[in-house]
């Protein structure tokens, strides 16, 4: 994720985690960023329910681009203010935003 414009633009995720249409849902998020980090928590929250009895679950970003990939659709709507409109991003995006945002943590 670029420091920046789209970095800080309100974005909103779409989640489709099955098939089903009736399992789509949405959140909101203030920018980008936060919206890889409620991808993250999704991918963390169905660990949870997975493996309830473990008390830390460890999982490496290839467990989380399956799960990424496993959903029938993950989209992210970034707001340009430039042109006042939102622009779709798809689950290839969402992973290589989710590396940088990682590789970022991990020298800081």
């Amino acid at each position: 994720l670029k420091q920046g414009a789209s970095n800080m633009a309100h974005t909103i995720l779409l989640i489709q985690p099955t098939r089903n249409l009736g399992s789509r849902t949405f959140s909101d998020f203030e920018s980008a960023q936060k919206a890889l980090e409620g991808v993250c928590s999704l991918f963390e929250n169905y660990l949870k329910q997975q493996y309830p009895a473990e008390a830390t679950i460890n999982y490496d970003v290839s467990q989380l681009f399956q799960y990424i990939d496993s959903l029938a659709d993950l989209t992210c709507l970034v707001f340009q203010g430039v042109s006042g409109h939102y622009i779709p991003h798809n689950k290839e995006w969402i992973k290589e935003k989710i590396v940088l945002m990682l590789q970022r943590q991990a020298s800081q």
